[in-house]
């Protein structure tokens, strides 16, 4: 048994908000992802990915903006990491 892991980046904390940004990883060896080979995400949402057989196994924190700063850019807050096992 060898493991898949999908990391997507959400437009909000909700699961049924959309895709903007993902990463994939194949330990089975039958794929070999990079970043940038696609510019469709491979789901719509995180309630999809759940619906196609992926296990959700961890979601960031949400951590409220320190007051000031609630327009600063940084890292994508909304992730959400999911496995299969094949």
């Amino acid at each position: 048994m060898k493991q898949q892991v999908m990391v997507l980046y959400l437009n909000t904390s909700g699961l049924d908000s959309d895709v903007l940004a993902w990463s994939f990883y194949d330990g089975t060896g039958k794929t070999d992802p990079t970043t940038g080979d696609s510019d469709l995400p491979p789901y719509d949402s995180g309630v999809e990915a759940l619906q196609d057989g992926w296990r959700l196994f961890q979601a960031s924190q949400l951590i409220p903006p320190y007051p000031g700063h609630e327009y600063d850019t940084s890292f994508l807050k909304h992730e959400f990491w999911f496995e299969k096992i094949e």
